[in-house]
């Protein structure tokens, strides 16, 4: 061995969990499998509560329901065609089903079975999504960074993009209470918890103001709300004042509360986990059209373009939503 290769640094090699990384910014409170525990907990008062899975228990958080209610637990396998029908059948008998996989199968997948399986009889179906967006870092077979806008189409389907664990565990009884289908994206594993720090209350089909600001109106959904409550922190030593306006439910969408908030002269900006195409900037701009509203909009979301793949918080940077790239895409538009 020559001396050059002897003392050369080791490179270091990029790990699986690195290409799986957390979404929680350091320091962040978390809890565990909000989901899972939501739903064990609902099923505690509800014997028509059932949850199945395509496989993927433990990485949509559905394990916790099975263990604490293993006969009301379904698992069907790779085949998430054949789970969603079999959510519709146990549906028409009187139970309210729980289905979980990850996005990219439950839209592309099974589309056809949820739109005239579960959409078009109006059953109360609950499909849960995991891994929305760029939550995790495998490339375009696991990012459904187009899901909302494959769903938005489907009549009578409710969609909702929780942001933290506090909105997970609220809208969990609130999807099973309401009557017709309903698809969530899913944050698991260990998930933010932060809402319970500004007064909020899910309320289904219902934005809510989590802080007001002069300058700037940040209108956000899902995991981005977190991000933009910190980014907006942190405008504060720019003398950028912000306020932030979170969208949990994408359809029905709040019109009024968006129309109100974003005539109010400021700059409006909307941000989303999801592609630029058909999610909530375009939910947004076509609100405002339709009221007849002039406001600037700048959309910070996704590109058209199916996504790389590699470690999270290096995607986040590169397309635009870590907290840094959002200040500074502020501070270029004002």
């Amino acid at each position: 061995m020559n001396s050059a290769a002897a003392t050369a640094p080791a490179t270091r090699r990029l790990t699986t969990s690195a290409m799986i990384a957390s979404i929680v910014e350091e320091g962040q409170r978390t809890t565990k499998a909000p989901f899972g525990h939501a739903l064990a907990r609902l099923a505690e008062g509800r014997p028509d509560i059932v949850g199945l899975s395509a496989d993927l228990a433990k990485y949509t958080d559905m394990h916790v329901f099975r263990e604490a209610h293993p006969g009301r637990f379904f698992q069907m396998g790779m085949a998430e065609q054949t789970m969603l029908g079999a959510a519709a059948g146990l549906a028409e008998s009187g139970l309210t089903p729980f289905a979980s996989t990850y996005s990219v199968f439950a839209t592309r997948r099974a589309y056809d079975f949820l739109c005239l399986d579960i959409a078009e009889p109006g059953l109360n179906v609950n499909v849960v999504g995991a891994l929305p967006g760029l939550t995790t870092g495998y490339g375009p077979s696991h990012q459904a960074t187009e899901d909302v806008a494959i769903l938005r189409a489907m009549p009578g389907l409710t969609i909702v993009d929780p942001a933290d664990s506090v909105d997970i565990e609220q809208a969990v009884p609130a999807l099973a209470s309401h009557p017709g289908p309903t698809y969530m994206r899913l944050l698991r594993g260990a998930v933010p918890t932060v809402l319970d720090e500004y007064d909020y209350t899910f309320q289904l089909g219902r934005a809510a103001e989590l802080r007001g600001g002069r300058d700037v109106l940040f209108v956000s959904t899902g995991l981005m709300t977190v991000r933009v409550l910190t980014a907006a922190r942190e405008l504060e030593r720019d003398r950028v004042d912000v306020a932030v306006l979170h969208v949990p439910t994408i359809k029905p969408f709040d019109h009024e509360t968006v129309v109100r908030e974003a005539a109010k002269g400021r700059l409006v900006v909307t941000l989303e986990n999801h592609s630029v195409v058909g999610g909530l900037a375009e939910s947004v701009a076509a609100c405002l059209a339709f009221a007849r509203t002039t406001a600037r909009i700048v959309p910070i979301a996704l590109p058209d373009e199916f996504l790389a793949a590699g470690a999270l918080p290096t995607l986040h940077d590169r397309y635009g939503l870590s907290v840094a790239a959002i200040k500074n895409r502020v501070r270029r538009e004002l």
